[in-house]
């Protein structure tokens, strides 16, 4: 290969590195077309809301209570609707982006074949200087005028390069914007998804108010009264044994299942059913529940299993664990029943117990007989398989409840 082919070779070779390589890219973030649809959706979205918030603030009576999971079904369709219009503009965004992105390539691909050009022919005609423009001039009016051409050209070449760096900004711009487009489609689907579950979600907890309250608001007030006065016992216990501090490494597996202690630092922080409730403090019932689900072998479920499922709680009062539960697939039932006939039988059972105060709390009995008891206490530290009277008189138990399933 000759000098001469070289250098047009190096000469090519720069230039592409530079168009590729050495644009400066200025990434523009993609803004999604609005819509009117979308604009109206969102004021119904925000009326919705503000129904919510409203009837939140009014006395708990059945009718409210289904007003509210009205509205809140209403507001969860109209998220749905405004996803799915903002799914439809960026998809229509994203065509555009593409069809613009194909210009731009066929445009980019054009200067840089008229570019290329430029620069053989630039080669080839060689650097031509003033002085010698002056040495082949016939006159001044020619030199001149060989003078002004040279500049229009070299101006030509510099606008040509500067167009052609353009073009490649302009196609990465528009690349980039359709990545952002296509990521923002794909959070959005998924959103959509969650939209649709919760829904679903939203429309089991009603059936299931007016199943648990037969559409009775005797019922209901009976019921709701009930559930806050198991929670505030449990509370109440809590602040009585001083307080529901953290602990750790609490959880002890043997050949009879899993104890759990509900103040345990995995899940004792977490709120029951996203309620202002938390484990630490009134999950005692939750984390027996939990303790008998590893002994009938389901050794998995631990007390966050049970809580992740909002059906395990009650719709007229969320933080109200439910007597039947499902976890891990198996559905149980808490039942009435008799300490010592369950436990000849080889099965545990789970008592509440009640102090003159109100206080309630819930414990896990697994072995003994006629008053002489070992349990796991869920509250007490390291309360796996102690004596149930070393930390409860007998004459507080006012629930026994065997567990069928």
């Amino acid at each position: 290969m000759n000098a001469g082919i070289k250098k047009i070779v190096f000469l090519l070779s720069a230039t592409v590195l530079l168009l590729f390589n050495g644009a400066v890219v200025y990434s523009q973030s993609p803004s999604p077309s609005p819509t009117p649809d979308t604009s109206a959706l969102q004021g119904q979205i925000q009326q919705y809301e503000q129904k919510i918030t409203d009837l939140q603030s009014q006395e708990k009576t059945l009718s409210s209570q289904i007003a509210i999971m009205d509205n809140q079904i209403k507001l969860t369709e109209y998220r749905i609707e405004a996803t799915q219009e903002q799914i439809i503009s960026l998809t229509l965004d994203i065509d555009t982006a593409s069809k613009k992105i194909s210009g731009l390539q066929e445009s980019l691909n054009n200067s840089i074949t008229v570019l290329i050009n430029r620069i053989v022919a630039t080669y080839e005609v060689g650097t031509i200087q003033p002085l010698q423009i002056l040495l082949t001039s016939g006159s001044a009016s020619d030199f001149f005028s060989r003078l002004s051409y040279l500049r229009l050209a070299q101006a030509h070449d510099k606008k040509l390069i500067y167009d052609t760096q353009q073009a490649k900004t302009d196609y990465s711009n528009q690349k980039n914007i359709l990545q952002d487009q296509k990521a923002q489609v794909e959070q959005l689907k998924k959103q959509l998804l969650d939209y649709s579950a919760q829904l679903d979600q939203e429309k089991q907890v009603k059936q299931q108010l007016l199943t648990e309250t037969q559409g009775s608001e005797a019922t209901y007030q009976s019921l709701l009264s009930q559930a806050k006065a198991q929670l505030a016992g449990f509370s109440g216990f809590a602040t009585s044994q001083g307080g529901a501090t953290i602990l750790s490494n609490q959880t002890v597996c043997d050949d009879w299942g899993c104890y759990y202690n509900q103040r345990d630092g995995q899940w004792g922080n977490a709120s029951l059913n996203n309620t202002q409730y938390n484990i630490a403090s009134d999950g005692c019932l939750l984390t027996s529940m939990a303790m008998v689900y590893t002994h009938i072998g389901h050794r998995s479920v631990n007390p966050l299993t049970i809580n992740s499922n909002s059906s395990n709680f009650a719709a007229y009062y969320p933080a109200f664990l439910n007597k039947t539960i499902t976890a891990d697939g198996l559905t149980t039932t808490r039942i009435a029943s008799v300490i010592d006939s369950e436990l000849s039988a080889g099965r545990p059972v789970i008592v509440g117990i009640r102090y003159a105060n109100g206080d309630t709390h819930f414990v896990v009995i697994v072995s003994g007989g006629s008053g002489n008891y070992s349990m796991n206490d869920p509250f007490t530290p390291n309360g796996h398989n102690i004596s149930f009277t070393s930390k409860y008189p007998i004459d507080s138990i006012y629930e026994i409840d065997k567990i069928s399933y």
